[in-house]
């Protein structure tokens, strides 16, 4: 909007810039960020820190807050950057929440699972009591600067973390997402997201897919960006994959621990009748395509109890269980039994 950005263009003041920037992402892309702050003749402090699941406490968050206060900023007109996947992103947004009550922040995320999903909505948080995310908040950045070249740097098998969550949304509500990730998988695995000339038969695969899943995503957390309706698609995935995580970290990621979450709620719809043998094999097979795991020896049936009685706990006495009824279509179940649940482990754990 013209008329937001003329008063910081007119301004005889000298713009400033805090950037926290994920220390991996700063080896490479580092010396590109400050020449383009340098270049643009604005004050700035980047602050490389290590950002994993292991790091993404309250004391990370403060470090941050340390660093902002000594660089004095002004929370009206100076937002503070994040750079990095899903992790930085939820860590600075929580500090930039906290800091004067609310500091505006931008996202700028660097791996495909943070493209696709930490880049859209309002959460952010960190990691509490070995529980994941268990402190935090709902504050969305001004905005989210989207550039998949970020990816080009990242190893395969972060691609194929990713491309987790981008499944998510294609079971739930995209039949045509779905198809392509059947049908390019591979291809975006080959060439990680970028847009490659000489392949017009795969057509721009990477930019539909990204484009198509963001789009989801933002349909079905516009309407509840706060959660007030606790029966939401996009937990699928999600019910047991946090126990999990945070059980046998650092083995699995994020979108690894909610593929396998995603395995087991399929062999449940199956269980349950909802979805036909044929469709099950369907995303297996497309689950598989996308290197993504299937099954993990330390999701055991003990696990899964305790990780649902926590999700009765924190959902409204409810289990609110997304579940898919088809490719691409998908409704949210409490009434699933223990003997049907288990049925489903039994029949996952022999396959």
């Amino acid at each position: 909007d013209p008329q937001q950005t003329e008063p910081a263009t007119a301004s005889k003041r000298k713009l400033r810039r805090f950037i926290v920037i994920d220390e991996v992402v700063d080896k490479l892309y580092g010396s590109k960020v400050r020449k383009y702050f340098e270049e643009n003749n604005v004050q700035h402090k980047i602050l490389a820190l290590p950002t994993t699941e292991e790091t993404k406490s309250m004391d990370l968050v403060l470090n941050i807050l340390h660093e902002v206060q000594s660089f004095s900023l002004d929370r009206r007109t100076e937002p503070i950057i994040a750079i990095g996947g899903g992790v930085c992103l939820d860590i600075v947004g929580l500090a930039a929440s906290l800091y004067r009550r609310r500091t505006p922040y931008i996202r700028v995320p660097t791996t495909l699972l943070s493209y696709v999903d930490a880049s859209v909505g309002a959460k952010n948080g960190v990691n509490f009591l070995q529980c994941k995310n268990k402190l935090g908040g709902y504050t969305p950045p001004v905005a989210s600067f989207l550039d998949r070249s970020f990816l080009q740097s990242i190893p395969r098998r972060h691609i194929s973390n990713g491309l987790g969550e981008i499944l998510k949304m294609a079971l739930m509500k995209h039949k045509g997402l779905f198809d392509l990730l059947k049908n390019h998988g591979k291809y975006l695995l080959d060439t990680k997201f970028q847009s490659c000339n000489g392949f017009a038969h795969h057509g721009d695969a990477a930019l539909q897919t990204t484009r198509i899943a963001i789009e989801t995503m933002l349909e079905e957390l516009a309407p509840n960006l706060w959660e007030d309706d606790l029966d939401r698609l996009v937990d699928f995935g999600h019910l047991i994959s946090p126990e999990l995580e945070m059980r046998v970290l650092p083995s699995l990621m994020h979108g690894e621990a909610v593929n396998i979450d995603m395995a087991f709620m399929t062999y449940v719809a199956h269980a349950r009748g909802l979805l036909a043998a044929e469709d099950k094999e369907q995303i297996l097979r497309c689950m598989r395509g996308l290197e993504l795991p299937v099954w993990h020896s330390g999701c055991s049936w003990a696990l899964i109890q305790r990780a649902l009685r926590e999700r009765l706990k924190h959902s409204g006495g409810q289990l609110r269980m997304p579940l898919p009824t088809g490719l691409g279509v998908a409704d949210i179940f409490n009434d699933t039994s223990e003997e049907t649940l288990e049925r489903a482990y039994k029949l996952w754990v022999k396959d």
